[in-house]
This record gives C-alpha cells, structure tokens and sequence, in this order.
C-alpha cells in the first residue's frame, strides 16, 4: 500500500489559490508520509470510505475505475472516516485488510479522519472550501474529482457509483485538459 505525508504547500500547481492540498498534512493507513509528488499533474478522485456502509460496494467500483484510467494518469484516494453512522470503527490494519480482501483495493487509502463539523481535516477544509457546492459532507463515499490543475471540478454524492456514466465522463474530460 502507499505510504505517504501530504505536506504539500501548492505542490500540485504553481499558483497556489488553487493547491488542494495547500498545507494540509495527511498519511496512509499504515501512518506513512503520502508522496504528493506521486499527485502532481494527475487528476485525483477523493472519496471517503467507510467499511460497513450500504456503500461500501463501491469500492469494487472505485478500484474498477482505478484501474481503468491509472495509466493514463489518474488516481483514486480513498479516505476512511467513522463519522457517519459509525461505519468505519475499525483500527488502521483492519480498515486495509478489509479493503483489500473483499473488495480487492489497491489505490491508496490514507489514515481515518474526521471529514465533517468543526474538526474536520484540513483536507476536507481545502475541498468544500474549492468546490462549488460547499456544504458539508452527507454520508460516505461522496466524491471530489480533482483537475490536474487542482480545480475541483466536481462533487458526486453517495448514491452516485464511481463506475457511472457521469463520473467516467467527467474523469475523461479532466484527463484531455
């Protein structure tokens, strides 16, 4: 699994308004430094897991999607959280096997963190405050698509599966700009 800390002061794009990961810090599971290089110039699918949710299927789709654009520059960044519902009370190794055993993951997973109210992480922060649609997380598995130039350019709900028409689309045209 990738091992990686995200300090990463407009490393994605050399005008920083627009650096998702603008001083935010954040690490796998397994509590290594995320490499933001790894990032650079790609366009990036952040979406919050959870372990048992009724959307916890997805992650099949998300690795599918993975795997289907990786090549070509892309990744998908899932990001445990337990603050809906309690769906993710696992500790780190847990979350990881579970993951990978029953829905065969292999994009990175960063370390559990709190994605919603007052202390939520700076990452979360970044995102809702760079999208249009600012409101906070609903559930899990809402997903940010994330331009090479580190625009968020959109927001998917829950209900929305990584493999539908709308995501693939948009994931197409992020990667021709």
């Amino acid at each position: 699994m990738l091992t990686i800390l995200i300090t990463l002061i407009g490393i994605f794009m050399s005008n920083p308004s627009f650096a998702i990961f603008q001083e935010t810090v954040i690490k796998s599971l397994g509590g290594q430094p995320l490499k933001t290089e790894d990032y650079k110039g790609k366009v990036v699918l952040v979406v919050n897991v959870a372990t048992q949710c009724g959307y916890t299927p997805q992650l099949s789709s998300l690795q599918k999607l993975h795997d289907q654009f990786a090549a070509r520059g892309f990744s998908v960044v899932g990001v445990p959280s337990n603050d809906y519902g309690g769906q993710t009370p696992e500790a780190a190794p847990a979350v990881e096997k579970f993951c990978q055993l029953n829905y065969g993951v292999k994009f990175p997973l960063t370390e559990k963190v709190v994605t919603k109210g007052k202390d939520k992480h700076p990452l979360f922060v970044r995102l809702l405050e760079l999208s249009s649609d600012k409101q906070e997380i609903a559930w899990n598995f809402e997903k940010f698509l994330i331009g090479k130039d580190q625009k968020v350019l959109a927001r998917f709900p829950s209900a929305v599966d990584p493999m539908s028409e709308p995501v693939r689309q948009a994931i197409e045209k992020a990667l021709k700009e």
